[in-house]
């Protein structure tokens, strides 16, 4: 046998158009194709494969059930007559005629119609085992389920009802669909800031904002419960405090596929947490730290943040390249860049596009042998309507722009969110229509990132995000690292290098930006007359209004 494929139609069979998508991708994968066509006697299949000495034979018929199973029969008895039945077989067939097919025990697998594109892939990879065992394996790392579903991205999502048992029934149904490749555990905020300091909790607010996680075991009851189906990784949002303990209870029982960590956040800028922003950031790098020792991915959830209080675009630029520096430094070597389309709302495509685009020039600059980055994408919490009809399409809309970036993972948003939190249904209504953006999309679409738009808006966010990354690196003492140092970055928000709108009358910022979408996308204006203005022009503001006396250079 060789790494060959020989495929065709059986019988009277016409229908070629399955076998010769078949056949593209296992070209694609490195596999000698020879397409035998249509209405192939069972002497001719069994010739050829006499010839070919393939590793996989491919047969399709899509007419009457009762004849294909005559005509398999036939072929079966005459494989095993000349010795040929020492290698893998695959069908493909209407659902009608892949049930009757699959008892006769000739087939590793039948391909019905139903299955997502990318089960072909995983199949032609020997990834999927036998359709006979019902034994399927997953990766059950990141990089692994990632290898595995290549060139298809994981679709993850988050999960968590306002009660443990309906998040474990929940956790259970997901799994069993097989639409997700990760489960996000979403628990609420009394565990996110009070996990460790019960005490502290308020009963009354139990359940809001996710599943009440008290313990190790409840976490271990919801990983028991997802082990079927597509065996999803799972993994749990980080605490808003005590970040390293949330860190090593999630490993011990999630097995956490990889760490979400903000920079900045979780602390008295967004009223997460108690902490000072130099105590959140600090602890923030700790908990980076802690994962890159153990190797595990970590995501850094900071550009969002500032994007969703208006931020202008420039920000979101430097933000994203600041949280996949500090991750580097801290010593992570594998890092999930999440890049969040559609925010704030009223964002445009071409302009979410050039900002995505920037961000992700700049995340890679940082790659080298010891720091790698792969792409999540997602649509807009905030932008999704309470008409659920609308928000489906809104979801679609979204994802099709974001592939444009080639992701490797898809976060899906529920498309319910505008509505209502995500339970097992709308999980899996939400990944099953990404999924069908995926079969539509995927492949052959234009490459509207280099149009001149789009170029253009990209270049010039990345020499704006130098402007201002030069101002904070203007704020570093001698042998200090200014981007990760956390006085530094507490400093340059206080004087509003780094700011937001929704940040005014917070004590720890500035708080004095002002945005405003301007052709689809978020630009600084000048407070008084409302014009656009460069980044110089804004961070000469900032300068002016602390009274600090040097100047800050750079230019567009």
């Amino acid at each position: 046998m060789n790494r060959t494929i020989v495929a065709g139609a059986l019988g009277n069979c016409v229908h070629v158009a399955g076998t010769v998508r078949f056949l593209s991708v296992a070209e694609e994968l490195g596999y000698r194709t020879v397409f035998l066509g249509a209405a192939n006697s069972v002497d001719r299949i069994v010739d050829a494969v006499k010839l070919e000495d393939p590793e996989i034979v491919g047969i399709s018929y899509r007419l009457t059930p009762e004849v294909a199973e005559r005509l398999v029969l036939e072929l079966k008895g005459k494989l095993r007559a000349h010795g040929l039945l020492d290698r893998r077989f695959a069908f493909g067939g209407t659902p009608p005629v892949c049930d009757v097919i699959e008892r006769l025990g000739l087939f590793e697998r039948c391909f019905n119609g139903l299955e997502d594109p990318e089960d072909v892939w995983s199949y032609l990879r020997g990834k999927d085992g036998s359709a006979v065992s019902g034994e399927v394996e997953y990766g059950q790392t990141l990089f692994d389920r990632l290898e595995q579903k290549r060139p298809y991205p994981l679709l993850r999502h988050h999960f968590g009802l306002p009660t443990l048992d309906e998040t474990i029934r929940g956790a259970k149904v997901i799994a069993e669909s097989g639409v997700v490749d990760v489960m996000s555990i979403a628990p609420d905020q009394n565990a996110q800031e009070s996990m460790f300091r019960p005490e502290e909790m308020d009963s009354d607010l139990d359940g809001a904002g996710g599943v009440p996680v008290r313990s190790a075991a409840d976490l271990n009851a919801v990983y028991r419960a997802s082990r079927c189906g597509s065996y999803p990784l799972l993994r749990i949002y980080s605490g808003t405090r005590d970040l390293v303990s949330w860190a090593e209870m999630a490993q011990q029982t999630v097995h956490n596929a990889w760490a979400a960590i903000p920079l900045c956040w979780y602390s008295r800028l967004d009223g997460r947490s108690t902490r000072t922003p130099e105590e959140a950031i600090a602890e923030n790098q700790a908990c980076m730290r802690w994962h890159g020792l153990r190797d595990i991915p970590v995501e850094v959830n900071e550009a969002h943040h500032w994007s969703l209080r208006d931020a202008h675009d420039t920000v979101s630029v430097v933000m994203s390249y600041l949280a996949a520096y500090n991750a580097r430094a801290m010593g992570v070597t594998r890092y999930v860049a999440q890049y969040m389309f559609n925010t704030p709302p009223g964002t445009e495509g071409a302009m979410d596009l050039a900002k995505i685009a920037a961000q992700i020039e700049m995340v890679e600059s940082l790659h080298g042998p010891e720091f790698i980055s792969v792409r999540q994408i997602r649509a807009g919490l905030l932008h999704l309507s309470p008409k659920l009809l609308q928000a489906k399409g809104q979801l679609a809309a979204s994802t099709m722009l974001a592939l444009a970036v080639r992701p490797h993972i898809i976060h899906v948003v529920g498309f319910c969110e505008g509505d209502h939190a995500a339970g097992p249904d709308d999980v899996i209504e939400s990944c099953e229509i990404v999924k069908g953006v995926l079969r539509n999309a995927m492949w052959g679409m234009p490459d509207v990132l280099h149009t001149p738009i789009i170029r253009d808006r990209k270049r010039r966010l990345m020499s704006e995000a130098e402007v201002t990354l030069k101002a904070i690196s203007d704020l570093s003492e001698k042998g200090e690292d200014a981007f990760a140092s956390p006085r530094v970055l507490v400093e340059a928000i206080r004087l509003g290098i780094l700011d937001a709108p929704h940040l005014k009358g917070n004590a720890y910022a500035a708080g004095q930006l002002v945005t405003r979408v301007v052709g689809g996308a978020v630009d600084a204006v000048h407070p008084d007359t409302g014009q656009v203005i460069s980044e110089a022009e804004r961070l000469a503001l900032c300068s002016a209004r602390s009274g600090r006396s040097r100047a800050v250079s750079g230019g567009v």
